[in-house]
């Protein structure tokens, strides 16, 4: 599923060259997988703070708290034949829970290019925080938006 979301969307931007290794990288909390009519519809991480994030340390310095009170949304996609269901909203949703129930707070960068990640965020009330250009190598530097979850009333 994640190679049809590639060749569909771009996502990821940079094909992993081991695959499973991107979905579950040394830092995760958490993932889950999303089903519709008994096929796998989608995916979301969970994962504490990298190096490269700009999101978490965005929002620590905006609300004075460590770093470490945040945990980052990531690998979220949705298969196109499950699209217009709600399966990301309800991934999103899943992983905030997990976040909050640590007592973290979620956040999350996501290219400025896609546009369909960037209007699911936004309209689940996502805050914006910044817009940041990050070097993900020598020579690739991508434009990010970074957004962290509207805080617990």
């Amino acid at each position: 599923m994640l190679a049809e979301v590639h060749e569909c969307d771009g996502y990821p931007v940079n094909w992993p060259g081991a695959p499973d290794a991107w979905l579950t990288p040394p830092s995760v909390i958490g993932s889950w997988v999303a089903e519709l009519d008994g096929r796998t519809a989608g995916h979301v991480g969970l994962s504490r703070s990298e190096a490269g994030d700009a999101a978490p340390g965005l929002w620590a310095a905006r609300a004075g708290v460590n770093v470490d009170t945040t945990a980052v949304v990531n690998r979220l996609f949705v298969a196109p034949s499950a699209r217009g269901h709600g399966v990301g909203a309800l991934l999103v949703a899943q992983a905030v829970r997990a976040a909050q129930d640590r007592g973290l707070h979620p956040v999350l960068d996501v290219a400025a290019s896609d546009t369909a990640a960037v209007a699911l965020y936004e309209r689940l009330g996502w805050q914006f925080l910044a817009t940041v250009e990050q070097r993900w190598s020598p020579e690739q530097t991508v434009t990010v938006r970074c957004y962290a979850a509207a805080s617990r009333r």
